[in-house]
Formats: C-alpha cells, sequence, structure tokens
C-alpha cells in the first residue's frame, strides 16, 4: 500500500514527492504490549488539516491529510518504510526491470485483487495512471500561454514523460512502461491511482475498455501543433476534481477502496471513520476494525483529546509553546515522541503582479524575519534554531554545508529594512498572502511577516483560507504569496522538478528558468548520487537568484499515543504514523 502523492508526493505512486503538509513524523519506538494483543477495536487519531478529495494525487488534492486516507484505502506495488526503504507488497503484484537497454518494466497486478464494489484491479488501472502521470497527451507551452495540459498531477511528469505509449499485456493485467533515456527514480515511479471504470462511466464513456481505447488510438500531445482533445479532456476533468469532497459522496463509486480501509462517513471538516476492508488479503491483514480520524490544527484540543481518552494517537503541529503540553502527557504514561521531519516550511513569491519585478521580490524577502519566526514558531525544540538556507537540501544532508556557502542565501541572512526601502524606491506595493488560517504556525508567520513588511513600505493584506480550502487555491489569482508547507521523503529527486521545472504540476507561482530546467533534465536521467548533489546545488543556486522565495526552516514532528494502543511507529516523511497502520492494535492489560 504505497504512498501516492510529492511532496509523492502520483496517478503513479511517486515516493520521492512532496506533499503539502500540515505535522507529520519520525522516528521512534514501538511501545511493549503488555499481555495479549487480539484482531478487531477501534482507535481515534487527531490531524491537523481537513479532509478535502479522495483524489490525492491531483495538484489540489495534494495535501498530507489526503495523502494519508488515500494511502489507507489504496493498495500497490510497494510502499516506503520508516527509514524510507522501497517494500515490494508482492500480494498485490510485482514489477520488474526486464531490459536495461531501452530501460523497460513491466507491472503485474496479482488475480484476484479487486476495488470494494468488486471490479478487478487491472491494465486499465494501470493505464490510466500512466496516462495522469506522464503528461503524454500535454500540448501546452507554459511560457506562450498555449495548449492543454490534462491531467492536473502533483508529481513531476518528466520521468514518465520519457515513456512511450505502454504495451498492455495478454492477461489484461500488466503493463509494460519503455523510457526513452535512464530515468533515476524508474523503481518508485509509478504504481495504481485511480478506478479506471468509474473515470471512464463519469466522463461519458460506455465502459473501461472504450477509456482504454480512448488512450491508445489519442496522439502525443505537440507543442507545436496543439489541438484540444475533448474526449480525453472529458476524462481528465472528471480525474482532475470528480473525486473532490469534504462530505461522503452518496455515490459510493467516488470513494472505492483497494486497501485495507474504507470510509464509511464524514462530518465536514470535523471528523473521518473508517472500517475495515473485509475483502483485502493482498497486502498486510490490519489488526483494527475501524479508525476515527479528528480533524483539529489546535494543539491544546489535540492534547486534551488525548487525555481524556477523546484520542488515542495525536500528531500536532509543534510550536514553541508545544513543550509543556507534551511533557505533561508523558508524565500522565502516554508515548511522546519528538522528530526532525523530511520537510520545511517556505514562502513562496508569485511571479506576477507586483512580483514580476525582481526588485520588489528581493524587497519583500529583505523584510521578512526569519529568525523571529523560528523563535516563536520553533522555540527550543531543535539545539541552535536558523533559518534554513537551501530550496532542496535539508541541514542534516551532506552536501547541505557547502551549498549554502555558494547559493546565495546569504543575501538575506538577516533582515535588512533599509536594503528593502531602496529596492522600492518609494513604491508600497499591496502584497496579498495566502495560508492555512487554522494553522496556529503559519497564523504567526504571517503576523510577522506583515508587521516587518510594513516597516519597508509594504501593505500586506490577509489572503489566509481554512484548512480545508486553502490548498485548492494555490496557483490560482487570488493571492502574490504563499506561506506552506513541504514534505517528502529520501526516495528519489523528482520532488525537486515537481515543483521548479516550467510547468509542473505543484509549481505554483509560475517559476520559470531555462538554466535550471536544463539541470532538471540531467537530474532525472542521472543515477549517480555524487552527480546528483552537484546538480541539486547548481539548482539551488538558480533558484536563489531569482528571488523566488524563501525556506523558513526545517519543520519539527511531534506524536503523543496512549498506552491504550501499540505497534505505532512513526516516519519523518508524508505519512507519519500512518505508514505501517496495519501493525496499530489495541494493547491488552497484564492479568492480574
Amino acid at each position: 500500500m504505497p504512498f501516492r502523492r510529492l511532496v509523492h508526493y502520483i496517478t503513479a505512486a511517486v515516493a520521492g514527492a512532496l506533499v503539502l503538509s500540515g505535522c507529520s513524523g519520525n522516528g521512534g519506538t514501538t511501545p511493549v504490549v503488555v499481555g495479549e494483543a487480539k484482531r478487531g477495536g477501534s482507535v481515534s487519531v487527531a490531524e491537523v488539516n481537513a479532509f478535502s478529495s479522495f483524489n490525492p494525487y491531483s495538484a489540489d488534492g495534494n495535501t498530507d491529510i489526503n495523502s494519508k486516507i488515500g494511502y489507507i484505502t489504496h493498495s500497490g506495488f510497494y510502499y516506503l518504510d520508516d527509514a524510507a526503504k522501497v517494500v515490494r507488497n508482492e500480494k498485490f503484484g510485482r514489477y520488474e526491470k526486464v531490459s536495461d537497454q531501452p530501460l523497460k518494466v513491466r507491472y503485474t497486478v496479482n488475480e484476484g485483487v479487486k476495488w470494494s464494489d468488486g471490479e478487478a484491479v487491472d491494465a486499465g488501472d494501470l493505464l490510466l495512471s500512466w496516462a495522469a502521470g506522464s503528461g503524454y497527451f500535454d500540448d501546452a507551452d507554459p511560457l506562450a500561454g498555449t495548449g492543454s495540459t490534462y491531467f492536473s498531477v502533483a508529481s513531476d511528469t518528466s520521468g514518465l514523460a520519457g515513456t512511450v505509449l505502454p504495451e498492455i499485456g495478454a492477461d489484461g493485467r500488466s503493463i509494460t512502461l519503455e523510457y526513452a533515456v535512464p530515468y533515476a527514480d524508474w523503481e518508485v515511479a509509478f504504481d495504481v491511482g485511480l478506478p479506471a471504470h468509474v473515470v471512464a462511466a463519469k466522463s461519458g464513456l460506455n465502459d473501461e475498455e472504450d477509456l482504454i481505447d480512448l488512450i491508445r488510438d489519442s496522439p502525443r500531445g505537440n507543442e507545436e501543433e496543439p489541438a484540444v482533445n475533448e474526449p480525453l479532456k472529458r476524462v481528465s476533468d472528471f480525474w482532475n476534481s470528480g473525486f473532490d469532497s469534504k462530505s461522503l459522496p452518496d455515490d459510493p463509486s467516488l470513494y472505492l477502496s483497494s486497501g485495507p480501509y474504507i470510509v464509511r462517513d464524514i462530518v465536514p471538516e470535523v471528523s473521518m471513520t473508517l472500517v475495515r476492508n473485509r475483502d483485502y488479503v493482498w497486502g498486510q491483514e490490519p489488526w483494527l476494525d475501524e479508525i476515527t480520524v479528528r480533524f483539529t490544527g489546535s494543539v491544546p484540543t489535540a492534547v486534551e483529546a488525548l487525555r481524556n481518552g477523546q484520542a488515542d494517537i495525536i500528531s500536532p503541529q509543534p510550536s514553541a509553546e508545544t513543550g509543556e503540553l507534551l511533557a505533561g502527557l508523558a508524565d500522565q504514561g502516554n508515548t511522546v515522541e519528538w522528530y526532525n521531519q523530511s520537510g520545511y516550511d517556505h514562502l513562496d513569491l508569485t511571479f506576477s503582479g507586483p512580483f514580476a519585478d525582481k526588485d520588489v521580490r528581493q524587497a519583500f524577502l529583505k523584510a521578512v524575519p526569519r529568525q523571529a519566526i523560528i523563535d516563536a514558531v520553533v522555540g527550543d525544540r531543535q539545539t541552535d534554531a536558523a533559518p534554513l538556507d537551501s530550496h532542496v537540501f535539508l541541514p542534516a544532508q551532506p552536501k547541505y554545508g557547502d551549498t549554502v556557502k555558494n547559493n546565495g542565501s546569504s543575501d538575506y541572512a538577516e533582515v535588512d529594512i533599509d536594503g528593502a526601502k531602496a529596492l522600492l524606491d518609494g513604491d508600497t506595493p499591496t502584497i496579498r498572502i495566502l495560508y492555512n488560517r487554522d494553522n496556529p504556525n503559519r497564523a504567526t508567520a504571517f503576523s510577522l511577516i506583515r508587521d516587518s513588511a510594513a516597516q519597508a513600505g509594504f501593505q500586506v493584506v490577509d489572503a489566509g483560507q481554512g484548512s480545508a480550502d486553502w490548498a485548492r487555491a494555490l496557483g490560482g489569482g487570488g493571492y502574490d504569496a504563499a506561506l506552506l508547507g513541504w514534505i517528502g521523503t529520501a526516495a528519489g529527486v523528482s520532488r525537486v522538478p515537481q515543483i521548479f521545472r516550467t510547468g509542473a504540476g505543484s509549481n505554483f507561482n509560475g517559476f520559470s528558468d531555462g538554466d535550471a530546467d536544463r539541470l532538471m533534465e540531467q537530474l532525472a536521467g542521472t543515477t549517480d548520487l555524487g552527480k546528483q548533489d552537484e546538480l541539486l546545488a547548481e539548482i539551488d543556486k538558480q533558484i536563489w537568484e531569482n528571488a523566488y522565495g524563501l525556506p523558513l526552516y526545517q519543520t519539527i514532528g511531534a506524536t503523543a499515543f496512549s498506552a491504550r494502543v501499540a505497534g505505532v511507529k512513526t516516519s519523518a516523511g508524508p505519512l507519519g504514523v500512518w505508514w505501517n497502520v496495519w501493525e496499530w492494535r489495541l494493547a491488552q492489560p497484564a492479568s492480574s
């Protein structure tokens, strides 16, 4: 049951992808089970962000909570463990490299694997995943503003874009991908996404076979001669938004499961209940019969829920004030874990409106009080916490130190109001900042940026939205800057072009740099880790030179769980505690 998104993270489950984050986790110990555990029972989990889509692979649906729910309601060829190691799920199917020159990979779903409506997971589902994740049919020229982008995927398409139209196996359960050039992330580049038979029916086709024929018969997109493929557009339009919902749809086909759990009920922006998928035998057998997810961005509320038994597991977003609250939980016999996430919070500027002018972008960045934000949000949870000075590396990575010496981040090491004023030369631009209003850390960062930027002459407007809505606004025209977070895994390098390549699915601010694009193209085909680091460092420098925005700080994760539940392990990546949900179980008290 792979994580799909990147960070990673889609139609194919791109393990290197990033997801828009609220909070998640890493590392930690498994509590000792006292007595014997029995299968069954239920637990409750408190999460920061509210659910908004049954399609976590789309740019709009790519949030941490949507991806977590997508993970436990979908199965696939592999998953990532808490060390970001690829673990193959051969109960679901198998994938194998059948050729190196050219690179060919065959994916086969085992017989008997099915969606919760009884339909088989088959080659049609695989082909739809490829169509969406490859951008094969796109003929859009982002710079010229011509042509069409069909499937709005969150992940980077450049890897699968190097494949030809897949060959479907005679068994009807397999496809073979052939890459025109080597691809560094081929092992985590592809997996099953949404049910093809549902997408076919909802987009006006007779059945899944019609969808397969449409994909096979449609020409590859050509930027030089763009032409709208209307039947394919109906398919992609439904794929892009047809699974979006804050509540439980009346039509069960919109929330089918191929994983260990099925969504049973949703109270919009409050809670979700999932029950065990009794037909699921093509993966790890889960212990629990039911999981309730409660949505709250308030740390005190989450802590109180754990304290009074309304929640068994919480993953609140830590802030400077969180430590004392969680310490109190530990004193009461709960397990509390702190860790550095494989993610970061950042401020991105759009390349339009007032920020089309590089001087205005640079002026705004000079006014951002990064250290003050860290002091308010991180506090003493990190020793000598300092601003993050790379867009592509985290401090623990070996290349980080050398990269930040040369990437241009030193220009924004301190707040420079005088320098900002000089660049503005008397102008007083109005800047609208989008962020999640229900996230206390982002609200704090917004207030500090607003007050500091005002000293330089900027008029900052609050364009924040609620936790279920803000991600959908990304890429729209209603803001000039955005406060957000990415969280990914250590697997692969596709997370970088996912955000920064011209026209990429998660490139929400319109950044485009030819030199950076060429470096990212090289990155996708490079398997040498040392060369990958060199290319990433050059890409980082290009991003800083363009005054793209500012990385703020590496995010910290916190997880707490009661003695009532066992089997909880935390991952630093997007899934946090959810990566091994099948191991969660009730801890039985010792007999006296």
